[in-house]
C-alpha cells in the first residue's frame, strides 16, 4: 500500500508555506489554499482553480483536503442533531447541533474518550483513545449539514479541551482569524474540568468564554465525583479567574449538574455562592442524564428552582439549562463515541 496522503485541513498558512516551499509552489500560493480550505470550504484540490493544473497535481500526489462527512447522524424529537465522525485509536467522535431559534450551536469533540474519569460521564467510562488534530476539530464544523447556519461553537463534545491544548488553541485560531472562519471568539466557548496550566493558557491566549464544571463546592464532594478535584481543586481555579475580566470582554460560566440528595440543597447552593464570591461567574444549572452504574439520580425541578433562586438572592446569576437531545444520547454526560472493536451484533 502507498503511503497515506498528509491532510491540508488543519493547517495555518505559516504551515502551507512549507508545504508551497517543499512543492516549488510560490509563497503566496499559501494564502490562496488557505483560502480555499476555510473560506471557499473545498472538498478537493482539484477545485482550488487559481492554482495551476500543474501545481494542483503535485499537491494531489502527496497531500489532500482532510474533510471527511459524517459517517452516521441520529435526530432528536427536539431538533437536536447528533454526528458520528472518524475519531482516534477505534473510537469515533460525536458532534452535537442544537438549533435554538436565531442560534444554531454546535458542540465539538476535542479528544477520542477522556482521561479525567469523571464518574457521571459516559465519554470518561470510554477511557483515552488519541487526542484529535486541529483538522479534525474543523472537520466538525465544515462537515456537519448545518455548517453554513451555525452561530456558535462550544468545546464541550467528548474529551477535556485543556488535555489537548495545542489542537485546541490551532483549532479556535483557524475558527477566529481573518484567513481562516473569521468568527468574533465571542460566538466560542471552552469547558473545561480545570487544568490549571492550561487554564490560563487559554485565558493568556484566547478571548474565548470559559466554562468551568463546579458540581459542588466542597472538595471532598467534588473528588468523589471528580478525580481531578485531588490535583486541580476548585479553590484554586476560582482563585485563577479572578485574576481576568469576565465582565467586559467574555464569559465566565460555572458548569452545576444536580443530582437528588447529593448536591441539590440550599446548603450547596450558599456555599456555591462564597466560593463564587469576587468573580463575575454566572451558574448553569444542569439536570443530570442518567447513565448506566451511577447511583445518582436527576434533582426535582423543585429543587432546581429553589437553588436557583439562593443564588440569584446571593447576587449570583443562575439559570436553569433547557436539556436537549436526551432521547438520542447527545445531552450533557452522554456522549460515548463508537468503539470499532465491539459493533454491535
Amino acid at each position: 500500500m502507498g503511503e497515506a496522503k498528509e491532510k491540508l485541513l488543519g493547517k495555518t498558512p505559516a504551515e502551507l508555506r512549507d508545504v508551497c516551499e517543499a512543492e516549488g509552489l510560490k509563497p503566496f500560493a499559501a494564502k490562496q489554499i488557505a483560502h480555499w480550505l476555510y473560506v471557499k470550504r473545498a472538498t478537493e484540490i482539484s477545485e482550488m482553480t487559481d492554482l495551476p493544473k500543474a501545481a494542483r497535481e503535485r499537491l494531489s500526489q502527496r497531500y489532500r483536503v482532510g474533510r471527511e462527512a459524517p459517517v452516521a447522524e441520529t435526530r432528536s424529537m427536539d431538533g437536536t442533531a447528533k454526528y458520528l465522525f472518524p475519531g482516534a485509536g477505534g473510537l469515533e467522535v460525536e458532534a452535537v447541533m442544537i438549533p435554538d431559534k436565531e442560534r444554531a450551536t454546535l458542540c465539538v469533540s476535542s479528544q477520542a474518550g477522556c482521561k479525567m474519569g469523571c464518574r457521571f460521564c459516559m465519554t470518561g467510562r470510554q477511557g483515552f483513545h488519541g487526542n484529535l488534530d486541529a483538522g479534525a476539530i474543523i472537520n466538525q464544523v465544515l462537515s456537519v449539514p448545518e455548517s453554513e447556519e451555525l452561530t456558535n461553537i462550544v468545546f464541550m463534545g467528548m474529551g477535556e479541551p485543556t488535555d489537548n491544548l495545542s489542537a485546541v488553541l490551532k483549532a479556535i485560531e483557524i475558527l477566529t482569524a481573518p484567513w481562516g472562519l473569521g468568527w468574533s471568539p465571542k460566538r466560542i466557548t471552552v469547558s473545561t474540568i480545570g487544568n490549571l496550566p492550561g487554564l490560563q493558557r487559554l485565558l493568556e491566549e484566547t478571548k474565548v468564554h470559559i466554562a468551568v464544571s463546579i458540581h459542588s463546592p466542597f472538595s471532598d464532594e467534588r473528588a468523589g465525583l471528580m478525580p481531578v478535584e485531588r490535583a486541580w481543586p476548585a479553590k484554586k481555579i476560582v482563585d485563577l479567574l479572578r485574576n481576568y475580566d469576565f465582565a467586559h470582554q467574555r464569559r465566565l460560566s460555572m458548569e452545576y449538574i444536580m443530582w437528588r440528595g447529593i448536591n441539590d440543597d440550599l446548603r450547596h447552593a450558599e456555599a456555591l455562592a462564597r466560593l463564587l464570591k469576587g468573580t463575575d461567574a454566572r451558574v448553569n444549572l444542569i439536570r443530570f442524564h442518567r447513565i448506566p452504574d451511577f447511583e445518582g439520580g436527576p434533582a426535582e425541578q423543585e429543587r432546581m428552582e429553589a437553588f436557583r433562586d439562593r443564588l440569584n438572592a446571593l447576587g449570583v446569576t443562575a439559570t436553569i439549562r433547557a436539556s436537549r437531545g436526551e432521547d438520542i444520547a447527545a445531552a450533557c454526560g452522554m456522549l460515548a463515541g463508537k468503539d470499532k472493536g465491539e459493533e454491535q451484533q
